[in-house]
């Protein structure tokens, strides 16, 4: 509803009625470099003869540049960026050939994989430090801010492209904040921890099945939170039917902000949720990027596979897989906190974006050779072709039931979820 009206988003762009306006302002530069160094030490050892075992361990550091971080009082932690230096990482596997004729093939392993840190992380911690820039966000139902919402499609501000800074304008003074986007404290580095194990054995002529068990743990993922925050509570929506009648039943959300019931200039058509008021006046979201979340993955196949014999080779195979995790949000610093309830991020968990339950990949290559030594002309010109083709097949991934607006008044419009609904569920 804007302005009393029932518009929907489709009808009020139709109408040139944007609803809200986002710009950003400030300093545009950074220099996110960062250098790597990493070592790695590997043996493998035939114990008998038909079983090997390989080990190794690898050491991995990332280091970033510092020059353009500015300390800010309002939060110690802004300006900083995470040094970890104990990333050790081992690995084991074996391979084990069970049975002369037609051997059934065991294979199997464990490693821990250390990830690096992507370099838009230290280029947004550069950037949101609360000093370099800050950030514009009019809503047109308001009326306050409707006086200063530019004509649709004009700019509030213009600036040039590839300018390097741009200004606000007065007019925009009021409704300026300045966000912030730092580590936490004690951050580290992800990994995950992999696990294998695969039987492989040859059934007929060079046609062999294969299963095959693929086990991923990852910790210490990187999760953003909206630290700036007041405790939430609970408010009761109530639930309206199709065609607007109120249906008796009622939605608790933990909402950051509370309900106005009195007419006002910026809340016309009560009731309305107030802004949130955050405890560090004068800052906006503070995203932390904590290394919290964390995933598991099985996945579990089955395979035939035909060795290349006659000039032809195929390879079916059928995995069911499962992914969960509680939010991780790995390249999208910069953008706004995804997670619900900062103040339990554990209600987070749930499929994960690439949980993909079934998925089927059947594959060939054709080498025809209808031509001999004999035949060198024709040989050289229809011999030697390869015809290829794969087919894949897969479940469909889960969705997240997200709502339009700020359901929960903690001024961010992209995590919120359809009440009583889980994330991916």
């Amino acid at each position: 509803m804007t302005y009393g009206l029932h518009i929907t988003p489709l009808r009020a762009y139709a109408h040139d009625v944007p609803r809200y306006y986002v710009q950003d302002f400030g300093d545009a530069t950074s220099h996110p470099d960062t250098r790597e160094y990493s070592a790695f030490v590997q043996n493998t050892v035939r114990v008998v003869r038909h079983l090997a075992l390989s080990f190794g361990v690898r050491y991995d550091l990332q280091t970033f540049n510092t020059a353009g971080l500015r300390p800010n009082p309002a939060w110690p932690e802004a300006g900083k960026l995470p040094v970890d230096k104990n990333n050790v990482s081992p690995r084991v596997g074996f391979a084990w050939s069970i049975g002369d004729a037609n051997p059934l093939i065991v294979r199997g392993g464990y490693g821990m994989f250390y990830t690096r840190i992507p370099q838009i992380y230290n280029s947004t911690v550069e950037l949101d430090n609360g000093l370099k820039q800050t950030h514009l966000f009019l809503d047109n139902s308001d009326f306050y801010q409707h006086r200063v919402f530019p004509t649709y499609p004009y700019p509030l501000a213009t600036c040039r492209v590839g300018a390097t800074s741009c200004l606000p304008p007065d007019s925009a003074a009021g409704y300026l904040t300045r966000e912030i986007a730092a580590f936490s404290p004690d951050f580290q580095t992800p990994y995950v921890q992999q696990a294998s194990l695969s039987l492989e054995r040859e059934v007929a002529h060079r046609l062999a099945i294969g299963v095959s068990y693929l086990y991923v743990h990852g910790e210490h993922l990187i999760r953003s939170l909206d630290v700036n925050l007041p405790p939430p509570t609970v408010v009761d929506y109530p639930v309206f039917d199709s065609a607007g009648a109120f249906t008796g039943n009622y939605y608790p959300v933990a909402s950051f902000a509370n309900w106005q019931f009195s007419r006002t200039l910026t809340c016309p058509f009560p009731p309305c949720l107030d802004a949130v008021k955050r405890p560090i006046d004068g800052v906006g979201a503070i995203d932390e990027f904590d290394s919290a979340a964390s995933s598991v993955y099985h996945g579990l196949t089955v395979s035939v596979r035909r060795r290349m014999t006659s000039g032809f080779y195929f390879r079916l195979a059928y995995t069911w897989a499962h992914a969960v995790d509680d939010g991780q949000d790995s390249l999208v610093a910069g953008r706004p906190a995804l997670v619900q309830d900062s103040y339990a991020p554990y209600l987070e968990r749930g499929p994960s974006v690439t949980d993909q339950r079934h998925r089927v990949v059947a594959s060939w290559i054709w080498e025809p050779r209808p031509f001999d030594r004999a035949h060198p002309v024709l040989s050289s010109i229809f011999d030697h072709w390869k015809l290829a083709n794969v087919i894949t097949g897969g479940s469909g991934r889960p969705v997240d039931a997200r709502v339009s607006g700020d359901a929960n008044g903690d001024g961010n419009s992209s995590n919120d979820r359809l009440p009583g609904v889980g994330r991916n569920s």
